[in-house]
């Protein structure tokens, strides 16, 4: 590799370190975003956790309901700082002409997703530390180290999927303020068929195999496998896995088309 080349290159990821930053410093300073994709995941924790605490669930063998919930939990967790992050910030940038704009500036395109893109994969990281600190702590849930690779797999590709997806749904939002609806509406009705939130029990078959095919009901199974104190092996649940690997790879592919096309274009 040439000297300039390579000069390069430690210019673009150094645009890369300070759009992380700049992203970080973003998202923390917003209230209303931490709150509804950090701070709600906790909440519904701790609500759900406590008034179950004990309880069994049959359909599922007999997991500790704790068992269920804590990885639910997670995978909402994921979803929100991911998908909904994404996807309404992106929106509002958007409208403001923020993206157009960006266009002129030295930061590539590329640079600036994978800025994205890593303040995200902080944000997953810290979640996940502190919802699974609070459900070992205060629920007595049991994480092996076995699992482990399960449970990491799980989550990056989750992370994958959704932050891609995010950013892809934007093409399709007319503008910012129709975007918490639009999310919500792919969202709500998905993550009550994907058993995010309740057991699946006397739920019609027909929505129990519709929600196999998206990748909420992946996400929370995924990582519901490696909690599972029953769970033998490396906590790798291949189905689960080839579902994220499918959607991800969906997502991957609405987002170049949404950057491909003219910022402030709708399709």
């Amino acid at each position: 590799m040439s000297a300039v080349a390579t000069s390069s290159v430690k210019r673009d990821l150094g645009l890369v370190a300070w759009q992380v930053r700049y992203e970080q410093r973003a998202y923390w300073r917003n209230r209303g975003r931490g709150i509804f994709t950090f701070v709600f995941p906790l909440m519904f924790l701790v609500i759900f956790a406590s008034l179950n605490k004990g309880a069994h669930i049959s359909s599922r063998g007999g997991i500790a309901y704790d068992a269920f919930f804590v990885p639910g939990i997670l995978a909402y967790g994921v979803i929100a700082t991911t998908f909904v992050n994404m996807a309404i910030s992106t929106a509002i940038l958007r409208d403001q002409g923020v993206l157009k704009r960006m266009q002129g500036t030295p930061l590539p395109r590329w640079a600036y997703v994978a800025a994205r893109i890593g303040s995200t994969v902080i944000i997953v990281l810290s979640m996940t530390a502190v919802t699974v600190a609070l459900g070992v702590v205060a629920y007595g849930v049991h994480l092996r180290a076995s699992t482990l690779p399960g449970l990491i797999a799980t989550l990056v590709l989750g992370t994958a999927a959704f932050t891609a997806l995010g950013i892809g749904i934007t093409r399709f939002i007319p503008n910012a303020e129709a975007a918490p609806v639009v999310v919500n509406l792919v969202i709500l009705p998905l993550t009550f068929i994907s058993s995010i939130w309740f057991p699946p029990t006397g739920m019609p078959k027909a929505l129990i195999e519709i929600a196999k095919i998206f990748p909420i009901r992946a996400l929370a199974d995924g990582l519901e496998y490696a909690f599972d104190p029953r769970t033998l092996g490396s906590g790798l649940n291949g189905q689960d896995l080839r579902t994220l690997a499918i959607w991800t790879a969906v997502g991957v592919f609405l987002m170049i088309r949404f950057l491909r096309q003219p910022q402030g274009e709708v399709r």
